[in-house]
């Protein structure tokens, strides 16, 4: 990576406005939190959003991440001097615990943990915020300081972090351990991997294996997925923590769960953009539902992580196609190029818009690893392996290889012209075997030129072979013939993306009804605000260049003709990675006339219909809404059931869980709480639970339920009204499902503010 230079044009432009992001962070402001959790006063007070709450100091590790990152590929020397003195102030910290705990929040609940009695939930251990997941960032960040900058201190913290997690993990039996591991934890078991590599001390090895999540790998090393309902970006870190331990040990389960998780991912859970999930969870495979919450930026950031090990293991083409939607289509798509803000979901619903995290007051995972992205577009344009160099991303880049006293340079303004010329600017009659990529999306012969004269190449794997002693002055010419093609969503014919060669087209909808603004601290604030009509294409889908022409003047700029329907609109389509601060659209419903004729898009017309009348929502059981809507609870379970597709929240005995919400202060309003129709009596843990449960809002009773399974299959919603007097005057109220001894609350599938009951 430090021996690739990006030379101009839309990644350079990307890059460029990362690390002014990473410069302007204030690193007091960053590790504050790790001075509140060694009850020290702060230099500076700590920055808002998640900073300010329990996952606090994963900032601060994914700065170090990205900005020893960027320093190894720009050399800014400003960087340097911050990363020197992050790692000084993270030093004095730890030395201020003897056990050489530093982190964001507090020891107390890795305290409570070692002791074996603890509580846990799928985002909760101990009555913490994924600790794990969150001082995994600085593990890694002190690792990655270490690696790319050589400064010696950042292995000395990282080395006795990582002795203290092995003292207190020690204290857990594997039955202990294994069940921690359901509360989200990152990749622990890579950073384990990673110290191991770097130290061979035996420890980290393994506590790296004992950091593996038997219940999510183990059906994976055997070829079973057991994805759907799972938390994506939880897993992911774990299959690239196997990864690191398949080169470690050489263990076939490894290798054989990589393989398969990234094929089950990229062939079937991803969207055209190459992002996955959906409200952060895998969906059915081979289901490609639209929403606003959908593609988390930090799901690719992984997967092109994970996609490196794979081709590292087999240099095959295919995961650079992956590789290459996703850089371009999310990872470049999800940085503002205005103010250098980052995305948290990308949205694929039609007529939605891009949200983006405020400068100061975010801080979101998303945030952290969209700090990192910027710094790691010069990783896999070139892959070097022994005599064979691969030409993996067609990226105007410089490389160097010191070994051979090569240095080349990649020449191209792709994808906005298909012209790629390498020249030779150093070379001794060094030989080489060149391997260029043939993409996936290329529509006709990649004609080469070695030196002006055309060349016949050996195809392999995907790639042109070329073969000789290269000198100063030989060049490579090539052209990558590129069209207009349609992408296909799996689950509906219908339902299409338009692609030119690998860049997803979006269309450019304008501002109609736009908000004040789309840089936000709050990524969840506007998901219910209201979407446009987006038109369907009535147009043959066999050819498509008869009715979408180039704009002429304006590179990868195309319009269709009056196809758009209702009102025979033209659409104008552009890169998504360059559309910003406006309404768009990935997928369209793509027909010929007659069907157009009687087609009815209900799903839509549902969904919109419950969007006008939605004041709040929350998805039980997901992570993001629950914490965003104060997640109180006792005695409470979450699930996945299939059958529906919808994760699910109860509480057994002397329990509850309540969520708060916002209301209309003057309007009437109703509680709609979503349930599966064939719920009733649960048997539980040796025990039975009749589902009979209060409802409150603000601690009034407002409904007494009984679930007896006496409704048809699939969900169902219930109507509550809410007695004016509860929100009167008021924005927000708790809303609480409440159960006791031998009765449960639930399961509840969805709870929602609405301003007229939906009938």
């Amino acid at each position: 990576m430090g021996n690739v230079t990006l030379l101009n044009g839309i990644f350079k432009e990307s890059q460029e406005k990362g690390k002014e992001y990473l410069i302007y962070l204030d690193v007091d402001r960053l590790v504050a939190p790790c001075y509140e959790a060694a009850s020290q006063t702060p230099k500076k007070p700590r920055y808002g959003g998640w900073e300010s709450t329990l996952i606090s100091g994963h900032s601060i590790g994914h700065w170090l991440s990205a900005a020893a990152t960027m320093y190894a590929v720009t050399n800014e020397e400003e960087l340097k001097h911050k990363i020197d003195y992050a790692i000084n102030e993270l030093a004095y910290v730890q030395s201020l615990d003897e056990s050489g705990y530093v982190s964001g929040f507090p020891r107390t609940f890795f305290d409570k943990v070692f002791t074996g009695d603890f509580t846990v939930e799928n985002f909760n251990l101990a009555g913490g915020w994924v600790p794990w997941y969150s001082i995994h960032k600085i593990y890694a960040g002190l690792i990655d300081v270490y690696i790319l900058t050589g400064n010696p201190k950042a292995l000395e913290i990282v080395t006795r972090l990582a002795d203290w997690a092995k003292k207190g993990t020690d204290n857990l039996s594997d039955e202990q351990f294994q069940r921690m591991l359901i509360c989200e934890h990152g990749g622990m078991n890579e950073a384990m991997a990673d110290l191991y590599w770097i130290t061979k001390n035996e420890d980290y090895l393994e506590l790296a294996i004992r950091f593996c999540h038997q219940a999510i790998l183990d059906p994976l090393a055997n070829g079973v997925d057991e994805l759907e309902g799972k938390h994506a970006n939880t897993q992911i870190p774990k299959v690239i923590g196997a990864a690191k331990l398949y080169g470690i040990t050489g263990n076939e389960d490894y290798k054989n769960m990589v393989i398969f998780f990234w094929n089950e991912v990229t062939k079937n859970r991803s969207y055209i953009i190459g992002g996955n999930s959906i409200g952060e969870h895998f969906g059915p495979i081979n289901k490609e539902t639209l929403g606003i919450t959908t593609a988390e930026t930090c799901n690719t950031y992984n997967m092109l992580k994970l996609t490196e090990h794979l081709f590292q293991w087999n240099h095959h083409s295919e995961y650079m196609d992956y590789y290459e939607r996703a850089l371009y289509n999310h990872i470049l798509a999800s940085q503002d190029p205005d103010s250098g803000m980052k995305t948290y979901f990308v949205s694929t619903q039609p007529g939605h818009f891009k949200i983006y995290c405020s400068h100061d007051n975010s801080f979101w995972c998303c945030t952290g690893t969209g700090m990192e992205n910027p710094a790691r577009y010069t990783r896999n344009i070139f892959y070097k392996e022994n005599e064979d160099l691969f030409v993996n991303l067609f990226i105007a880049s410089e490389l160097e290889l010191e070994e051979e006293k090569i240095r080349l340079r990649q020449e191209t303004d792709f994808p906005r012209s298909n012209q790629v010329r390498i020249y030779f600017d150093e070379a001794d009659e060094a030989f080489l075997n060149v391997h260029i990529r043939v993409p996936n999306w290329v529509n006709g012969d990649m004609a080469l030129l070695v030196n002006g004269v055309q060349t016949d190449a050996i195809v392999k794997d995907g790639y042109l072979l070329i073969s000789r002693d290269w000198r100063t002055g030989d060049t490579i010419e090539f052209a990558l013939p590129m069209e207009i093609h349609t992408y296909t969503a799996k689950d509906n014919p219908t339902k299409i993306g338009l692609m030119y060669g690998p860049i997803v087209l979006a269309g450019a909808l304008g501002k109609e009804n736009f908000p004040e603004s789309d840089i936000l601290e709050d990524h969840l604030k506007l998901n219910n605000y209201p979407l446009i009509e987006v038109p369907s294409l009535v147009a043959d889908k066999d050819r498509l260049t008869e009715w979408i022409k180039p704009v002429e003047g304006l590179p990868l700029t195309f319009e269709t003709k009056e196809v758009g329907q209702p009102g025979n609109r033209k659409v104008t389509l552009i890169p998504f990675y360059s559309l910003h601060h406006q309404r768009y659209t990935l997928y369209w419903n793509l027909m010929d006339e007659e069907t157009y004729k009687t087609f009815v898009d209900k799903e839509k017309d549902d969904y919109e219909k419950l969007r006008a009348i939605t004041i709040d929502v929350v998805q039980p059981g997901e992570q993001q809404p629950e914490i965003e809507h104060g997640i109180q609870s006792h005695n409470s379970n979450t699930g996945y059931l299939n059958v529906v597709e919808r994760s699910w929240r109860d509480s057994r005995g002397e329990g509850f869980f309540a969520y708060t919400m916002k209301v209309e202060p003057d309007k009437q309003m109703y509680l709609q709480t979503t349930y599966f129709g064939r719920d009733k009596t649960l048997f539980a843990d040796g025990k039975k639970f009749e589902r009979d449960f209060s409802i409150l809002i603000n601690g009034q009773l407002v409904a007494i339920q009984k679930l007896e399974g006496n409704h048809s299959d699939g969900l169902i919603d219930m109507n509550y009204e809410i007695p004016l007097m509860l929100t009167k005057g008021k924005e927000k109220v708790e809303v609480k499902f409440q159960s006791n001894e031998g009765k449960a609350a639930g399961g509840i599938y969805g709870v929602r503010i609405v301003n007229a009951p939906l009938t």
